[in-house]
């Protein structure tokens, strides 16, 4: 039997979704002004935020298995931010709390300044319609 190798681990994906939110906030600094646009990326930014921290905990159940809980629990507590961000920049986006989201994406910005993006990125546009997505979560909720 053949060796199955996952290539949409845990690890990359959380990768990619941390450099897409730092694709994200530098389009954001660009915005003139909050318009569709800007509530679209910043929807974007809340919901990566949230997928990754779904990513955490696939990350260190390995490690749980082999007794590595000290590494776990380090683990954890280094992306517990990203629940508490996505969160916060959700519920303030949907009140509009346009202060607050730019104190959170400051703060953001700050940890994930050691980000490196490429000037030709091909990440595209990903926040497109994320504001729709998040409207119509808080109407099935």
């Amino acid at each position: 039997m053949a060796r199955y190798i996952n290539l949409d681990s845990a690890g990359k994906n959380r990768s990619n979704m941390v450099r897409g939110v730092a694709i994200a906030l530098k389009e954001l600094v660009q915005q003139p002004k909050v318009d569709a646009k800007t509530r679209d990326i910043v929807a974007f930014i809340a919901l990566a935020l949230l997928e990754i921290s779904k990513t955490i905990d696939p990350t260190v159940e390995p490690w749980e298995k082999r007794g590595y809980w000290i590494k776990a629990d380090r683990f954890r507590l280094e992306w517990s931010w990203a629940e508490k961000m996505g969160s916060r920049l959700k519920s303030f986006l949907n009140e509009e709390d346009w202060p607050e989201i730019a104190m959170i994406t400051a703060q953001l910005a700050e940890k994930l300044s050691h980000v490196k993006i490429p000037s030709k990125h091909r990440f595209g546009t990903p926040w497109d319609g994320a504001w729709e997505q998040i409207k119509n979560q808080n109407n099935h909720n």
